[in-house]
């Protein structure tokens, strides 16, 4: 068995086609057919059924895949480390995050890398937290910036928790709801809705058990998008309303473009944004430089939704917990603690 079989069998796996891993492979057919019966031969058990000219994975397969994934990682990682000693900053840093932060932070996040290490390639993916951790998974990302519950219980990861969300409804300045106080699901039922970013089951539970909705979830929203930019367009020109973490409308919320909404009971959720990343990974120099970019740009938001409140600016679904919490997060990292 070699390396190099092992990645063979994978590109099958993933890409369930024989013809298109073999020219990600940049095998030819039969030679790659060739490559996985010589592994089916040292593993002693057939891989994949051949029918109707498919290859499909058997049970043996299967269950042996996450074991092939850890040996192609670990032979990768070694040859990485030897790389990072020999070319330092020169290489590449594939990078992930939800949309939710993407107009905050990856801008002057590619800016800081294209500063610091010009030899660097980077390169960047938005998207919810499922996919990035997918992306993850098959070494399609360095790391990413998202949930962190989703990794929590994954050996193989590691996380970072950095920033407790806090979540309101919003809609635009001047909106018929804006100046109500108590607004209940009945009032905000008679305009539209928007749904936005990524919802794990137990996110649309709470929120379905706070408002006694019905599922599926989705029927209750005019729109559902995780294009920022969209949601922040519809909420500014629009009577929509939206449920949002502060951090997702903190630029139209400093800008006086959106207010929050006060509804009851409070959208109170538990979201923590964090860097993940595979766990035993050497870190290059521009991903260590990457993740304290980040962690200061985490704490410079804390610090702005912190202001928001000591203006008087109340964030509709923060709880006097929350806030607490978010202020003590702040005089801390101030302190240097």
């Amino acid at each position: 068995m070699n390396i190099r079989q092992l990645k063979h069998f994978l590109a099958v796996i993933d890409l369930g086609s024989l013809s298109a891993a073999a020219e990600t492979v940049h095998l030819s057919q039969p030679a790659l057919s060739r490559s996985l019966r010589a592994l089916e031969n040292v593993l002693q058990v057939p891989l994949f059924d051949r029918q109707d000219r498919r290859l499909r994975p058997t049970p043996y397969a299967l269950a042996y895949v996450e074991r092939a994934r850890r040996m192609v990682f670990d032979e990768n990682e070694g040859a990485r480390s030897l790389a990072l000693m020999r070319d330092g900053e020169i290489g590449s840093l594939a990078l992930g995050m939800g949309s939710s932060i993407s107009k905050l932070l990856l801008a002057p996040l590619m800016l800081e890398m294209l500063d610091k290490a010009p030899g660097l390639r980077v390169s960047s993916m938005v998207q919810s937290t499922d996919v990035l951790y997918a992306a993850l998974l098959k070494e399609q990302l360095d790391f990413f910036i998202g949930d962190v519950r989703i990794a929590r219980h994954d050996p193989d990861m590691k996380i970072e928790a950095l920033y407790a969300c806090t979540f309101g409804w919003f809609a635009r300045a001047g909106h018929p709801l804006s100046k109500k106080r108590n607004v209940t699901m009945a009032d905000l039922s008679a305009y539209p809705l928007i749904s936005s970013g990524y919802a794990d089951a137990s996110v649309e539970r709470r929120i379905a058990d706070l408002y006694d909705l019905r599922t599926p979830f989705s029927n209750h929203f005019s729109l559902v998008t995780s294009d920022l930019a969209t949601v922040h367009a519809l909420l500014a020109s629009s009577d929509a309303v939206a449920p949002s973490t502060a951090i997702a409308v903190l630029d139209p919320l400093n800008a006086g473009i959106v207010v929050p909404i006060d509804v009851t009971p409070r959208l109170d959720l538990d979201l923590t944004l964090g860097i993940i990343h595979r766990a035993g990974r050497t870190l290059a120099p521009a991903t260590t430089r990457a993740f304290e970019f980040v962690r200061a740009s985490f704490a410079n938001v804390a610090a702005e939704i912190a202001h928001l409140h000591e203006r008087g600016h109340s964030l509709d679904g923060v709880s006097s917990r929350t806030k607490k919490s978010t202020s003590t997060k702040v005089t801390k990292r101030a302190n240097g603690k």
